[in-house]
């Protein structure tokens, strides 16, 4: 699971002190904890990575197997994986348990780690990193501009859309998601429309608490598992929807007309095919269909 770079390697308790402890008093360091066997480390790991990559060496990202590394382990007093802590000035600061979103991710280290000096970045490129932290109006206002010098430009009219319907503008955004032309942006086409299409239906189901409570009462109602799942989409909580569909799939593949397994065809466009939660739980349902 290793591809170093300047910015990511493996710490071990020979060089950890150096590496982390010493590195940290210079720029943040983030210190990934897990272990092969942890499915949700596997998912995480290249997020991190991504992250790190993405301050162009003012944050680095070390990895700690702790199945090598019990030492370390103890000494944290690590108890569940994944954990990600980070340390500054030779001290844990901030961290978190379990897989996150990027969003999340780049919240919480906002406070510690410089921007580095921005470039000459594409105008979309910007929208689009705007647009993966959450920062949906700033997102907006970027591709306005982009869309006044070209209004045909599909890739900035299907994430002006995308931004549109966060905001609960779904009418207008699928009136802007007909005006995408051509077969180039398909996949980016197909995953907006299925966010509408999850927001559109959230907003016609009961609120998550009753869902939730139906389910205590009856862990097999399937149609409560269902809705729970798309308004958990709604909200972006895309591993706990994937996970919960693939649950009902395995459970009762045929209810409402394989519903369970379109879903999950849904937000594989969505996310994407490059999305890590993409594939780990494409993989899921590959073994549960065969």
């Amino acid at each position: 699971m290793s591809q170093d770079t300047p910015y990511i390697f493996d710490a071990s308790t020979l060089n950890f002190d150096q590496t982390v402890i010493e590195n940290s008093f210079h720029k943040p360091v983030l210190v990934d904890f897990w272990a092969e066997w942890c499915a949700p480390c596997k998912v995480l790991m290249p997020l991190l990575a991504q992250v790190a990559e993405s301050y162009q060496g003012e944050l680095l990202l070390a990895k700690v197997n702790c199945d090598l590394e019990p030492d370390i382990v103890g000494r944290f007093g690590i108890r569940s994986l994944p954990t990600v802590v980070l340390f500054k000035n030779g001290q844990p600061v901030d961290g978190f348990a379990g897989a996150q979103p990027e969003s999340a991710i780049r919240a919480m280290l906002e406070p510690h780690v410089q921007r580095p000096a921005p470039a000459e970045e594409d105008p979309l490129v910007v929208a689009q990193e705007l647009f993966a932290a959450g920062h949906y109006g700033q997102a907006e206002a970027a591709l306005k501009h982009i869309l006044q010098d070209d209004n045909s430009n599909a890739a900035a009219l299907i994430l002006y859309a995308r931004c549109l319907a966060e905001r609960g503008e779904l009418g207008e955004a699928e009136t802007v998601l007909n005006a995408v032309k051509g077969d180039e942006h398909k996949a980016a086409l197909a995953g907006a429309r299925a966010q509408l299409t999850f927001l559109a239906q959230a907003a016609s189901l009961p609120d998550a608490a009753d869902l939730k409570s139906r389910l205590a009462q009856n862990p097999e109602d399937d149609e409560a598992a269902h809705q729970l799942a798309v308004q958990q989409l709604a909200r972006q909580q895309y591993e706990a929807a994937l996970d919960r569909l693939l649950k009902l799939f395995m459970r009762n593949r045929s209810y409402s007309e394989g519903l369970p397994h379109k879903t999950l065809l849904q937000v594989f466009d969505l996310l994407g095919s490059d999305h890590p939660l993409v594939t780990v739980y494409r993989r899921k349902l590959y073994q549960a269909l065969y």
